[in-house]
């Protein structure tokens, strides 16, 4: 009796094993590049980041972290005007997500290209508000978005760089 319980369970075990393997948030191969070069602190660099028309944030921190239901991003930006947003949203691909803390979008959709690469449409009540394109350097040190948006008047379009802030 011992025997056939023990051959039926091995399956199971097996099966649950390779799903959490394989799964990018759980289980010791849980280290897709893609997902943990995103997960972390990241810091605008002011200087190497262009802003058109402009004009740029006096400062922003993006931080990324996972949890059971994926990543969560925050983005924490001081304008020029030395307004401050807090904008937060769930970083999962290929469905909308909603956004907080900025009037300008409400939705975010996120499409992985490749590990280091994904796009983003942002929208306001169902209206494209503009795109962006991430992608983090192999070494996972350096994140450049770029973002573009057409307006009535011009074209927005910036290219903001980051570096990760080291983790103690």
């Amino acid at each position: 009796m011992r025997v056939r319980s023990t051959r039926l369970l091995l399956p199971v075990l097996l099966g649950v094993a390779v799903v959490v393997g394989a799964h990018p948030l759980l289980g010791a191969q849980s280290s897709a590049p893609g997902e943990k070069v995103l997960l972390g602190t990241w810091r605008l660099d002011l200087a190497a980041s262009k802003y058109f028309p402009g004009p740029a944030p006096l400062s922003e921190t993006r931080i990324y972290t996972a949890d059971k239901d994926g990543v969560q991003g925050v983005i924490n930006r001081v304008y020029a005007d030395r307004r401050v947003e807090i904008i937060e949203y769930r970083a999962n691909y290929d469905h909308e997500q909603a956004v907080t803390g900025t009037p300008a979008y409400d939705a975010i959709t996120l499409k992985k290209i490749d590990d280091y690469t994904s796009v983003s449409t942002l929208s306001h009540a169902g209206t494209v508000f503009g795109a962006a394109r991430r992608v983090i350097s192999p070494d996972g040190n350096t994140m450049t978005i770029t973002f573009e948006r057409k307006t009535s008047d011009d074209t927005v379009r910036n290219v903001a760089v980051y570096h990760r802030v080291p983790s103690n």
